[in-house]
């Protein structure tokens, strides 16, 4: 089975944080196969809190979606994501239609 995050974020308040997240998102990705399924995905965000935005990234199996989470080069790049915004991160298993 894949691997997902789902990743509820409030409004980007830092836009050079945010920047500096997606350049440093784009070979982590390539090395975990992940990809964002946000234009595959239709959300409605009900009950968010602060929560603005809504991510769904698809990784082969859930295995590489905790492995792409803990690797050392994600925990510098997470840095800058939390300085962009608020957010929550889920990983779960399964399938998505």
């Amino acid at each position: 089975m894949k691997g997902y995050w789902i990743v509820l974020g409030a409004d980007i308040t830092d836009s050079d944080a945010q920047a500096q997240y997606g350049k440093l998102w784009g070979p982590i990705a390539e090395k975990y196969d992940a990809k964002l399924r946000s234009a595959e995905v239709t959300a409605v965000l009900l009950e968010a809190g602060s929560a603005k935005r809504v991510s769904v990234v698809e990784f082969p199996s859930l295995e590489q979606a905790k492995a792409c989470y803990a690797d050392p080069s994600y925990e510098e790049a997470k840095q800058y994501a939390l300085k962009a915004s608020n957010r929550a991160l889920l990983i779960f298993e399964g399938e998505l239609a």
